[in-house]
């Protein structure tokens, strides 16, 4: 990826840019392949979920992500690329390669050297891998190098604008654009935040509540295969549909969900025809920084107490109960098996810890290994999904099983969403306590995982605990 210089001012005007604008065009005519334009520039400290409200067009795509414990958050809308598999048969790899065809494309310049400077590649795939249902709205895959891309980290903010170029291109309009834009970002109003407060008052929403019947006869059935040892664990969810008297605000919803669950990832994706996946979710699939790699094992759950006293007697049992530290360790093995596959060599902590969120806590054990750069963060992907976490073991039953008891499409639900940069960086989540959302109804998300002794009551009601919660974060 050629990194064109700037003068020491970092395109001070749009003249600056249109100089590199045309650089990047004779480029794609010499190559007879279009190039893509990406500009990093600093810009005064934003919100990175005020611009997606400001700027944000509603048949654009755009990703939404927000680590909150390390105060950073990126947003990315519209596309200068893209890729979609209409079926999922070596989706990883495809989108690996789109990937690689747009880094070999990019030119790049401004402060390339910034953290969270130049492109990022933005990506969600499906829970299950087959061709989705006619009305699904969300492909197996989707990659998108966005139009606009701002991240805050800490207290400093980078755009990067990535721009596609052919000969045709009228540079003069294309450069002015960008630059209006550029100030447009350095410009954006919060007041938009008191708003959304406002707003979120006195929602009615039309619930449909969460039929227990079937659960819990699933459960007892899922018990059942277990016990003749067809089955370790499986993970089942169920939803709920919600209609609201008026549309969804996406944008104070997630505002609104970064309030409740400051120490989850907040995120978003849109297809760019109306449907939202939005959600809270507590579980890293993977992070990568410098080849250095870390990865969650989170099963086991309890409540939170209304007490002190009460929070740590539930945290005692939750790490002292056989049957919640049972369903961790096969989350911990299946990972340490899968990294192992890969050639790589986990390094696991010896005892789980406590995640410890607003309504739930959970076992949580970080793993850790180095990366050599032969092997793409996609492929690291494609073997850690599903996790017993989110599906169970052994991992093809368990998914067989997961379609034979459950009546709706995950779609996006359990499923991985993140970035990677061009450099193999990489920070991808797993898709839960998550909402899919389009005008005035939601289908919200929430699983439990069974294993040997799970009690079909209790599990039913660590569901309604994760659907209430994420019900009240709806505005």
């Amino acid at each position: 990826m050629p990194v064109v210089p700037s003068d020491a001012n970092l395109l001070p005007d749009y003249k600056e840019l249109y100089r590199f604008l045309v650089a990047c065009q004779q480029v794609a005519v010499d190559r007879d392949c279009p190039q893509i334009a990406s500009i990093s520039r600093e810009i005064p400290p934003v919100d990175p979920l005020a611009v997606l409200q400001a700027i944000a067009q509603p048949e654009d795509l755009h990703f939404y992500f927000e680590n909150g414990p390390q105060d950073k958050a990126i947003a990315a809308i519209g596309s200068a690329d893209r890729f979609e598999a209409p079926i999922g048969d070596r989706r990883f790899v495809k989108a690996q390669n789109f990937i690689q065809s747009c880094i070999d494309r990019v030119m790049s310049t401004g402060e390339t050297d910034l953290p969270c400077a130049g492109p990022y590649f933005f990506c969600s795939f499906t829970f299950f891998d087959d061709p989705p249902p006619e009305s699904a709205p969300f492909p197996p895959a989707t990659v998108f190098l966005p139009r606009w891309q701002v991240t805050r980290c800490q207290n400093r903010s980078v755009l990067v604008a990535n721009c596609p170029l052919s000969g045709n291109e009228d540079l003069e309009i294309l450069s002015r654009e960008i630059w209006q834009k550029i100030n447009q970002i350095g410009w954006v109003n919060y007041s938009w935040m008191d708003e959304a407060q406002k707003n979120g008052k006195g929602l009615k929403l039309q619930q449909i509540a969460v039929p227990s019947h079937p659960f819990k006869t699933a459960v007892r059935s899922a018990l059942d295969s277990i016990k003749s040892q067809r089955l370790n664990k499986i993970v089942l969810a169920q939803t709920l549909q919600v209609t609201s008297q008026k549309q969804f605000n996406i944008f104070h919803s997630l505002n609104h969900l970064r309030q409740v669950y400051p120490d989850c990832y907040i995120f978003s994706t849109s297809n760019g025809k109306g449907t939202h996946f939005i959600g809270a979710s507590p579980e890293r699939l993977l992070a990568i920084d410098n080849q250095q790699l870390v990865t969650d094992a989170l099963a086991g759950s309890a409540p939170r107490g209304k007490t002190p006293t009460e929070d740590a007697d539930l945290a005692n049992g939750l790490l002292s109960s056989e049957k919640e530290k049972h369903e961790h360790r096969v989350v911990i093995e299946f990972i340490r098996d899968r990294l192992s596959h890969l050639g790589l060599s986990p390094r696991v902590f010896p005892e789980p810890r406590l995640l410890q969120l607003s309504n739930i806590q959970h076992l949580w054990t970080p793993i850790q290994c180095t990366i050599p750069p032969r092997i793409h963060p996609l492929k690291i992907l494609a073997e850690l999904h599903p996790t017993p976490a989110v599906a169970g073991t052994p991992r093809d039953i368990a998914t067989q099983e997961i379609r034979r008891y459950e009546t709706f499409d995950r779609c996006l639900y359990a499923a991985p969403l993140g970035w990677i940069d061009r450099q193999g960086n990489a920070e991808f989540i797993v898709g839960i306590r998550s909402a899919l959302i389009q005008d005035n109804r939601a289908r919200l998300y929430a699983g439990a995982g069974i294993v040997a002794g799970s009690d079909p009551d209790k599990e039913l009601a660590e569901i309604q605990l994760k659907l209430k919660t994420l019900l009240k974060a709806l505005v």
